[in-house]
């Protein structure tokens, strides 16, 4: 083997895991020389796979050992860091590392979905000359095979290689000698690696020692490894060197670490160079924008290296302690250092990391119960916050005097209580609201004194997580009380409002105005409210929505009803409803022989659509309505209106209802709701005389039609075959076609339904390419034509009108034949582009030209732009409307792509293809 593991005194079960996937629950990093895993708060037990067989359970003993370290937050987090040379990596020649851990669920080690693994490989490359690292619960070294033979050097590789055998370890300064075994079974772990020799110690091992150094306390551990063959012997010296918690001071505020810059035991001399210094966290460096953002500082001095963290910084977190039943709270941050160095005399260079973990003196936090500033004895609500807790305590129960409640059940009563947390979701507080009323508050009325006095005694039951650590608070609260005379209201109307005044004393208003169905805001105030010193007015239209109207007859009477509450309980203070008849006519009679009427929602029928409403004729609604009105507009001789003589008067009347079969529906679903009925007259006299007068005036201009523009569609389509039936869709292209075979061209005109507008082919032409100046250039189409130069002439067909085409005058169709470019080479070009501009004319009144029809010479017609776009069948082009315009110039394009084979220019089995072609503006 090219290294060995030694053997370690554990259990190690031979039992193949099931492999489970990975979880979002397990995150992996590579960290240097360390591996972290972040678990969430569900796994409590973990294992080691080593060798995918065997499944090794990490106690807190065998973690120390292997170079395994885990810590856990308050709320049950956990995070698990590795060193790379850890006993259960897969080595990969010191370059790469590769474990697999396996969490699981305590006291069930069977269940398979229960069993999640994680596995991470991580490259390390250099090493360093020696390598320290120092975690919670352990220090290790690592140092490059390079020892000091008696009779030459060579390095531990080839000593192992060559049979060299690791027999002794030597500790300083005890010089106590232990073979290999011993070391094991005494808690160390002594291993090599292709390159390296790996010791590592609990930081309280026997062998291990303190010493001071630059005034601060060091533990150190140091040793010399001695391998054998025959009459060679080689020595590897290893020490590593941490610091203890002594290394730390406190203030209440910050949190300052010292660290030697020149520890003493790990060199040979003082002269040194400081090559680098980083601080981190969870093993994780960090750079000095995120140390400026923590308020984190790094200080490098003659002779020490100066951390200091503001208590309650990012990074760390505070834990919930119970002494005595008081409460307590400690912050812990852990810290790491990464230095490098390089010894000007050996020429050899240490790689230096620390995490540190730390965690402060316990901090007296006793809670306190208080309210809100906004909190007043008037709201007659007892509003209490208790706090503040780290965010590991939970609320659990309140005793009061007669009764104990969860909170769930003071939530049932009424109590309102509520967990609230800080902006920065660090700290919390439990608030809750007691009603004066409720029987857990004792009240004392001094009449003497014209008070009341409201006393709430309760215990606060509290428990810190995950530890279920339990402890109370207990807090009496008083409020006294003015004796409240209770608030008096009195209203009256006039012809067309309510007045409601409520007179609340010398008392400050302590309750909520609902007026009908509605709270008084500020909105409604400003609009209908008026303020006197001890009162107030509402002055609101007796139509207002507000208002429930009673009956309808001769007169609407509407009420409108009042409530003081109070605001936290929702309970009457104070009732007052105020009803009135209001003069208002409902229903107009006009000479002209109309009529109009409102019909009004009463309260009897609450289940009425107003809408629904109709005259005597039920094909009479109304012509306007809403949810409380509906509003008839009809003449006296329709709509089942009848008409008496009365003496010299004649009455017409109609009956406003619902129809028959919808009175019946809403019958049958609110039994108790009253028939709506609502009858309407008008009386006219039989002989009377009207003067109606007038004036007329001639018109200053006689109308016209004036010329505006708008928008018409132009598409270019390749059809399937001479039918015009089909065309090639967008998905078609390119189209595989023969050289010399016809190509069915269609231009079309769409959207536009004017008969006398025509569409006229000007010119058509071929080039290479997209763009239509381009060259090479063949002329299909010329002034309406065919080229006469060419020898495969293009053809016009007619166009009839069909059920697709509604208008033959919009359509033009002609047949090509495709050809390809050759120029001098003898393979010709694979793409084909066609262009073609068209021409819009009025077709009842042509101007020559083009308009005069195909095959016309356009010396004097200005022409429109030429265009080119790909992949967009549809293009617009303005279309101007009009007597005064009789043709518009429009140019299009159209892109043929073809490719040929390798055979003569003209041949039949010549192969070409089209591409997607279309029109643009």
């Amino acid at each position: 083997m090219p290294y060995r593991l030694f053997c370690l005194l554990m259990a190690a079960v031979g039992i193949q895991a099931q492999q489970t996937p990975s979880i979002n629950d397990l995150h992996a990093e590579c960290l240097g020389n360390v591996i972290r895993l972040s678990v969430a708060p569900l796994f409590e037990e973990v294992d080691a796979v080593f060798n995918d067989t065997q499944i090794i359970n990490l106690t807190p003993g065998l973690a120390t050992q292997c170079g395994f370290s885990f810590k856990f937050d308050p709320m049950g987090n956990a995070m698990f860091f590795a060193s790379l040379q850890n006993c259960f990596s897969q080595n990969m020649d010191d370059k790469m590392f590769s474990l697999v851990m396996q969490f699981r669920l305590p006291g069930n080690h069977t269940t398979e979905d229960l069993v999640y693994r994680v596995g991470k490989t991580c490259s390390y490359t250099p090493w360093t000359s020696r390598e320290i690292l120092c975690d919670r619960n352990y220090m290790e070294a690592s140092e490059q095979s390079m020892p000091q033979w008696t009779c030459l050097q060579s390095r531990l590789s080839q000593a192992v290689a060559s049979g060299y055998k690791m027999t002794a370890v030597v500790f300083s300064p005890s010089k106590n000698v232990m073979n290999v075994d011993e070391v094991q079974r005494k808690g160390y772990a002594i291993a090599n690696t292709p390159t390296r020799l790996v010791l590592r110690s609990p930081h309280n091992a026997e062998e291990t020692y303190l010493q001071n150094v630059a005034g601060v306390p060091m533990r150190v551990l140091s040793t010399s490894t001695f391998f054998e063959q025959k009459w060679l012997v080689t020595r590897v010296d290893a020490t590593a060197v941490c610091p203890t918690p002594e290394a730390v001071a406190f203030t209440p505020e910050v949190i300052t670490w010292y660290m030697p810059k020149h520890i003493d035991p790990l060199f040979s001399s003082d002269a040194f160079t400081m090559l680098e210094v980083y601080m981190g966290i969870d093993a994780k460096r960090l750079d000095t924008e995120e140390m400026a953002a923590r308020n984190y500082s790094v200080l490098v001095t003659e002779a020490h290296i100066i951390v200091e963290i503001p208590v309650g910084a990012v990074g760390g977190n505070f834990k919930s302690h119970i002494q005595d039943d008081q409460y307590f709270v400690t912050y812990t941050i852990e810290p790491m250092l990464e230095l490098l160095w390089i010894e000007e005399v050996a020429h050899e260079n240490t790689s230096y990391k620390v995490l540190f973990p730390i965690t402060t003196p316990p901090m007296a936090r006793p809670p306190q119960v208080h309210t809100p500033l906004d909190t007043v004895p008037e709201q007659a609500v007892f509003v209490l916050e208790l706090g503040t807790f780290n965010l590991d305590v939970e609320l659990l129960n309140i005793t009061f005097p007669t009764m104990v409640l969860t909170v769930a059940e003071c939530n049932a009563r009424g109590f309102n209580v509520q967990e609230q947390r800080s902006p920065d979701n660090t700290l919390k507080t439990f608030r809750m609201e007691v009603p004066f009323s409720d029987p857990v508050v004792f009240k004392e009325r001094r009449a003497e004194q014209g008070v009341t006095t409201f006393t709430l005694q309760l215990i606060y039951g509290l428990v810190i997580f995950p530890e279920y650590a339990p402890f109370s608070h207990s807090a009496v609260v008083d409020a006294v009380l003015l004796d409240i005379v209770p608030p008096s209201v009195t209203g009256n109307c006039d012809q067309e409002n309510f007045h409601i005044t409520v007179d609340y004393r010398n008392q400050e208003p302590f309750f909520v105005v609902l007026v009908g169905k509605r709270l008084l805001n500020h909105e409604f105030a400003q609009q209908y409210l008026t303020e006197g010193d001890t009162d107030f007015t509402i002055t609101l239209p007796f139509s207002s929505p507000d208002a429930v109207f009673e009956l309808v007859h001769s007169s609407v009477r509407s009420r409108l009803d009042v409530a003081l509450l109070n605001p936290y309980n929702n309970m009457t203070i104070k009732y007052f409803s105020l009803a009135c008849s209001f003069l208002k006519t409902l229903t107009e009679c006009f000479s002209n022989g109309t009529m109009t009427a409102l019909a009004v929602k009463v309260e009897s029928a609450p289940g009425l659509n107003p809408g629904q409403l109709t005259l005597s004729d039920p094909a009479c609604g109304p012509t306007y309505s809403d949810d409380r009105f509906a509003y008839f507009h009809f003449t006296v001789n329709s709509c089942g209106t009848t008409r008496k003589f009365i003496n010299n008067v004649m009455l017409y009347e109609n009956e406003i209802s619902l129809p028959d079969e919808l009175e019946v529906k809403l019958n049958a679903t609110t039994s108790s709701e009253e028939e709506y009925q609502l009858k309407v007259s008008c009386y006219y006299v039989a002989n009377i005389t009207r003067t109606l007068a007038f004036l007329t005036r001639p018109r200053d201009n006689e109308p016209f039609a004036e010329t505006g523009t708008g928008r018409l569609m132009v598409r270019m389509r390749l059809a399937q075959d001479a039918s015009y039936n089909t065309f090639h869709q967008e998905e078609d292209y390119p189209v595989v076609t023969y050289l010399r075979q016809p190509l069915h061209f269609e231009v079309e005109l769409t959207t536009s339904s004017d008969p006398k507008v025509a569409l006229v082919l000007d010119h058509c032409w071929a080039t290479l390419n997209e763009d239509r100046d381009s060259r090479p250039r063949w002329n299909l189409i010329i002034n309406g034509c065919e080229n006469p130069e060419d020898p495969y002439r293009v053809v016009f067909h007619p166009v009839e009108a069909d059920a697709r085409v509604r208008f033959p005058p919009h359509v033009k169709r002609f047949e090509a034949y495709m050809f390809s470019f050759a120029g001098d080479a003898v393979e010709p070009s694979g793409q084909v582009f066609v262009h073609c501009d068209v021409v819009i004319c009025d077709a009842s009144s042509p101007t020559g030209g083009p308009c005069s029809g195909q095959c016309v010479n356009q010396d004097n017609l200005k022409r429109g732009r030429s265009c080119f776009m790909l992949f967009r069948p549809w293009q617009t082009i303005t279309e101007l409307i009009g007597s005064s315009v009789d043709k518009l110039n429009v140019p299009s394009c159209l892109f043929l792509n073809s490719r040929t084979a390798q055979t003569p220019m003209h041949s039949p089995q010549d192969i070409s293809s089209i591409s997607k072609s279309e029109l643009r503006r």
